[in-house]
């Protein structure tokens, strides 16, 4: 790539072109079309498109995270590597303002800002997450970075609530021929293997592709619970004539695991005190089960209309599947007796399918008004979900014994008959545009509204038992922003949503919950510091959400939570600061303080950490260069549940060392909870003991 833009300065032109750096007169751009031999232009414009990859970040607009009115927070690769965060709630943990509330083995809720994340796409395309439930958890190796968009998500979906937006990266294909292979084994079993390899297809560079498989196969701390999991994607890229490009990828995974826990531990005696058990300690049978499998395809074409316009053309095809025998340990009164007897067992079998289909067209350019350049948008996308979930019947309900219990009290029962629990399907048609307009030298100003048509049909695409009849919901969000320039490296920014989330919950009588409608705003200021090695984020924060679906108690006939509307406030400010401190130093700290309140003025999901730290810090060794020694660490304040479990304030350390044993091999030691702390990893519903101290060690080989 660069012996042939040093060469050929026709090359260079038409890559900055095709990148739209700049703009020529019409007259201009002809000769020099005509001048550039065409596989040169081909190869440069392919090239050009895979070493400058820009995520379309908070508005759907080509924008660095320095100018989105918005906090934006990155997980990247080298994070992910160093820390071994294999799988995405451990990832995530680590990401500012986020909190993972993991209170099943397979199922998790995330939060931000004091509400539930209910939405998680990749490469900027994704569904809305089910009652704001992640059942199973991606293998992180299969992606470049995540993204964590803080604040209202208005321009991605047209329909979101004030936490934010997960977008997954996946690796795609690059210029140079080569990879990694990977070997880690741990405490409990743990054994991994991981292979990326990128291979340019062609030899003028027009056609290249990627290949990542990962194999993990590891026990618990927990009581029986052991994973395997296998993932791999396959993507190929490449050029269509002089300007278009078309990329074309396979992602599978298969996950299954064994004596999950379905649901949590309940730790309240009637007397508020809290039982006190071994970090291993599971409701689960051995015979219980979660097996899920996920198939997905895509297809996405881009198009050079012009220098500066690009249309594109995306198609994303999922199908899931999930097989569970699960056991669910519960008490009708909250609370354990003082024998630590109480609970009852509910066995439970169930089969699944879901799929999705989201096609997005979109026109992505700069346009030129008032003697000034602005950035635009404008797009148009479709997508459908249908899920069917059948239950088999069962008649035993047993009294357990004294808790913990063994794996073994409770045998498999004879199930019954298979029928429908769930099924249905939904329907998002949105129109969105936006546009970033220079209204000054300094000033920008960002405007975008999305129109939506959302259609649901069936017994709830979540279950519950009540049919939608074609329930059908229309709604217009506009967004607006702002970024000033106070200096050339640093600019002051606001931005304001109004946000919309229909809900599939259901009140105590049966009836869903209407739409949560609300407001979100934003104001804060960014900095680059450090030769704009290191940026600074300072914002605060302020949302309404109205209608709210709040957990209200427990339907023991039914067997479900219910819920009700409420308002619920949030204010709060954030500070993160993410970069290189030094030639071979890299840091990331990120604070969140939060207030949130419920309609009648007092504290509300008391659940949701008030005040959390997250820090990320590495370096290389100056005494002894081939090692790179890092940590992690973690703090929230103090949580706890109304009638259920608290959990004081505490914090976790990460630590790695990586030695290079060539310069194609390294030796990575990971030691995860270093200080043995016993903590719970969420009191939402429930308990859970987080893991006692672990070790990995993984050998890196360069292909």
């Amino acid at each position: 790539m660069i012996q042939i833009l040093h060469h050929h300065p026709v090359g260079l032109a038409a890559a900055l072109l095709a990148s739209g750096l700049i703009t020529l007169p019409a007259h201009a751009q002809s000769t020099t079309t005509a001048a550039a031999e065409a596989p040169e232009l081909a190869t440069v414009v392919i090239k050009t498109k895979r070493e400058n990859r820009v995520s379309k970040g908070a508005t759907n607009l080509p924008m660095e995270v320095k100018d989105t009115p918005q906090s934006i927070s990155t997980i990247d690769k080298e994070t992910l590597r160093d820390l071994g965060t294999t799988d995405s709630n451990d990832a995530l943990r680590y990401g500012t303002g986020l909190n993972v509330e993991e209170w099943e083995t397979n199922r998790t809720n995330y939060n931000a800002r004091g509400f539930e994340v209910m939405l998680t796409q990749i490469d900027g395309l994704g569904m809305t997450n089910d009652w704001g439930l992640v059942v199973g958890q991606q293998d992180t190796y299969l992606y470049d970075k995540i993204e964590l968009i803080r604040g209202a998500n208005g321009l991605l979906t047209g329909v979101g609530n004030a936490s934010g937006t997960i977008n997954y990266v996946r690796k795609r294909p690059t210029n140079k021929d080569g990879g990694e292979a990977l070997f880690s084994v741990g405490s409990y079993g743990l054994k991994r293997a991981a292979l990326d390899y990128n291979k340019v297809l062609t030899q003028d560079g027009q056609w290249a592709g990627r290949l990542v498989v990962a194999q993990d196969d590891k026990d618990s701390y927990l009581r029986g619970l052991s994973n395997q999991r296998t993932a791999i994607s396959g993507i190929v890229e490449g050029q269509i004539g002089l300007d278009g490009v078309l990329t074309l990828g396979l992602t599978y995974q298969d996950a299954q695991q064994r004596s999950p826990m379905w649901g949590s531990l309940t730790l309240p005696y009637a007397d508020g005190t809290l039982a006190e058990f071994d970090v291993s300690a599971s409701t689960a049978q051995d015979w219980t089960r979660w097996d899920t499998r996920t198939h997905n395809a895509f297809v996405e074409y881009a198009h050079m209309l012009s220098p500066d316009w690009e249309a594109k053309v995306s198609y994303n095809h999922t199908e899931g599947s999930s097989a569970t025998k699960l056991f669910y340990a519960y008490s009708f009164t909250g609370h354990l007796n003082d024998d630590n007897t109480g609970l009852i067992g509910w066995p439970y079998r169930s089969e699944s399918k879901s799929s999705s289909d989201i096609l997005d067209v979109n026109l992505t350019g700069r346009f030129n008004a008032f003697d000034r350049q602005h950035d635009a948008v404008f797009g148009l996308s479709h997508s459908r979900q249908e899920t069917l979930t059948e239950a088999y019947a069962v008649d035993s309900f047993p009294v357990l014994p004294a808790f913990p219990y063994a794996g073994n009290v409770f045998a498999e029962p004879a199930w019954g008959a298979k029928s429908v629990a769930s099924e249905g399907d939904q329907n998002i048609t949105r129109l969105y545009a936006a546009s970033r307009l220079a209204l000054t030298d300094k000033l920008k100003g960002i405007v975008g509204v999305n129109a939506i048509s959302l259609q649901r049909d069936g017994t709830s695409i979540y279950g519950g038992g009540v049919n939608l009849e074609n329930e059908t919901t229309q709604k217009a969000s506009p967004y607006i922003g702002a970024t000033y320039d106070i200096t050339p490296d640093a600019l002051a920014y606001a931005s304001y949503s109004d946000i919309f989330q229909a809900q599939d919950q259901r009140m105590v009588n049966g009836a869903f919950l209407a739409p949560m409608k609300g407001i979100n705003a934003e104001v804060g200021v960014k900095a680059e510091w450090l030769n704009r090695k290191l940026l600074t984020t300072f914002a605060v924060f302020t949302a309404e959400q109205k209608g709210l679906a709040t957990q209200a108690g427990f339907d023991a006939v039914a067997q479900q939570y219910y819920f009700e509307p409420k308002d619920v406030k949030a204010k709060g400010f954030e500070i993160e600061a993410t970069g290189h401190v030094g030639a071979d130093t890299r840091l990331t700290i990120g604070f969140t303080t939060l207030n949130l309140k419920g309609p009648d003025g007092k504290d509300i999901y008391e659940w949701v950490p008030r005040r959390t730290l997250k820090l990320r810090a590495d370096t290389r060794v100056a005494t002894l260069p081939q090692l790179r020694v890092g940590s992690g660490v973690r703090w929230q304040s103090d949580v706890s549940k109304n009638g259920g479990a608290r959990q004081d304030a505490h914090v976790l350390v990460d630590a790695f060392a990586a030695y290079e044993l060539s310069k194609a091999a390294t030796l990575r030691l990971n030691v995860n909870n270093l200080l043995d702390k016993k903590y719970l990893k969420t009191v939402q519903y429930g308990a859970i003991y987080g893991a006692p101290r672990t070790a990995a060690l993984t050998l890196e080989y360069q292909l």
